[in-house]
């Protein structure tokens, strides 16, 4: 028995020593250990991720796609899976992500350089090479926090530091924002990734290079400066709360991973506050480089229903349908543009439908007209995807126009086997906001929402035009559909 208490206890201690190499801040990284962490994280993720996809989304993740930079060779594998896969992919990724971070920024110091370094890991494609060198270079200095591990002293001095470093926070949120978006009109990943990490990293490091605080002291003040980077652009009417409400996924655990990065370096720098200032000049280039480099990838959102009725009753109700009910969804009373109507001029190809949202209409000419299984349009002219929820009338952020861009759509109809008919809608569309994986789960949960508002009023209207046939025909009277 007491062999085996002392397996138990001797596991569970290695477990402990593990988690904190992971996780924590305290620990050094020796290169051996970074090593065979990273690889065997690497390969537990890939091997999960990968039974999963076949699994869920029937598609095979090869290695190139798990490890490759260009982040459409991942998203093509869950087109068609289900929608609480691309969310699960993404909260999965989290622990991961704050690892990756942590490892490395404990590594580079180990080996002799800046912490700062270690940031490099998020770099897409040169996050491998940072890993391999990092495992390469050799051991040259320990961690050792010594006073600055010790409490909170509640001091003057530290609230001071604490308000000086929210202000640098918040004014590095506004001053991006001013270059990133009114300056080189790009949302990109230098504004949602780089700046929550380096509001959270310089609010920590100017707070505990003056008076030293806890880590999770640290952590939350990162958190604490994204949150009020929030309140400041509603204040000032430069953004509303349905966007801030969706990048807060996003940004407020990387505002939380910078708090830590800013504890750490701050520990373990003589002068921290230079590593900060050179990084602080190196976003606004990187923002440029985006401008430059702004990829248009085009994304594909398909929704499917089955409806109760013959394929030629679904089609003349996809050309032709009342209006829609006014929706109850509370997205759309928040602000989310919803369908209430379509009316097409014209019939076959070159004919034009309008398709009428609450912001505005959607012109789209019809390029395919196959009755009664195809109607395929491109979109030439577009509303804006929100009205943006603030006190503040006409408030009308740069991301508004153009920035999500429906390019074609169709319906395709099919007869299905077993009676009725398979009803498809699809949509195409472009976003030009950063990082891709995940301001396409929001774009794509809301067309799916909207494909589902309209597929489901075709079938309603399809449903009850086949009821009232045969009620009128004195034949067997199926069940009436219930309303959408």
């Amino acid at each position: 028995m007491t062999s085996v208490a002392t397996a138990i206890h001797g596991l569970f201690a290695t477990l402990r020593g593990l988690v904190a190499g992971w996780f924590g801040f305290s620990r050094d990284v020796p290169r051996l250990f970074y090593a065979t962490s990273g690889l065997s994280l690497m390969l537990g993720k890939y091997v999960v991720e990968r039974v999963v996809l076949q699994q869920a989304a029937g598609t095979t993740m090869s290695p190139w796609q798990f490890v490759s930079p260009v982040l459409t060779a991942r998203e093509e594998l869950v087109r068609g899976a289900p929608d609480w896969l691309p969310w699960a992919w993404f909260l999965w990724t989290l622990p991961f992500l704050w690892i990756a971070v942590t490892m490395t920024l404990r590594r580079a110091y180990s080996a002799g350089c800046s912490a700062w370094l270690g940031l490099l890991i998020l770099v897409p494609g040169v996050n491998l090479v940072t890993m391999v060198i990092m495992a390469l270079l050799p051991n040259r200095r320990a961690i050792t926090p010594g006073d600055r591990a010790s409490p909170i002293r509640h001091t003057v001095s530290h609230y001071r530091a604490a308000l000086t470093g929210l202000a640098a926070g918040l004014l590095l949120a506004l001053g991006m924002l001013g270059v990133s978006v009114y300056t080189f009109d790009t949302y990109g990943s230098s504004l949602f990734l780089g700046t929550p990490i380096l509001m959270g990293a310089v609010a920590s490091v100017i707070t505990n290079a003056a008076a030293p605080t806890r880590l999770s002291a640290s952590v939350c003040l990162g958190m604490l400066t994204v949150i009020l980077g929030g309140g400041v652009l509603w204040a000032f009417a430069l953004e509303g709360i349905i966007c801030l409400a969706m990048a807060a996924p996003l940004a407020l655990p990387l505002g939380a991973l910078g708090g830590a990065i800013g504890k750490t370096i701050a520990d373990t720098s003589r002068r921290p506050l230079r590593g900060t200032s050179t990084i602080l000049f190196l976003l606004p280039g990187i923002a440029g480089l985006e401008h430059l480099t702004n990829p248009h990838p085009e994304w594909m959102v398909q929704t499917q229903i089955h409806v109760a009725a013959d394929i030629d009753q679904v089609w003349n109700s996809v050309i032709h349908f009342p209006d829609l009910p006014p929706p109850t969804a509370w997205y759309y009373r928040w602000g989310i543009s919803c369908p209430i109507r379509a009316e097409i001029s014209g019939s076959g190809v070159g004919a034009v439908r309008r398709c009428i949202f609450t912001t505005g209409v959607f012109v789209e000419p019809v390029t395919t007209w196959n009755a009664p299984h195809r109607l395929a349009f491109d979109v030439t002219q577009q509303p804006a995807p929100m009205f943006e929820l603030s006190p503040y009338h006409k408030l009308h952020p740069p991301h508004l126009d153009g920035a999500l861009r429906s390019t074609r759509g169709e319906f395709t109809l099919q007869r299905a086997a077993g009676g009725g008919t398979l009803l498809t809608g699809r949509t195409w569309y472009q976003f030009d906001m950063f990082p891709h994986a995940y301001w396409t789960l929001w774009s794509d949960l809301f067309i799916h929402r909207i494909h589902h508002r309209v597929l489901e009023h075709v079938k309603h209207h399809a449903e009850t035009a086949v009821f009232a046939i045969a009620a009128s025909s004195g034949g067997t009277t199926p069940t009436a559909p219930p309303s959408p």
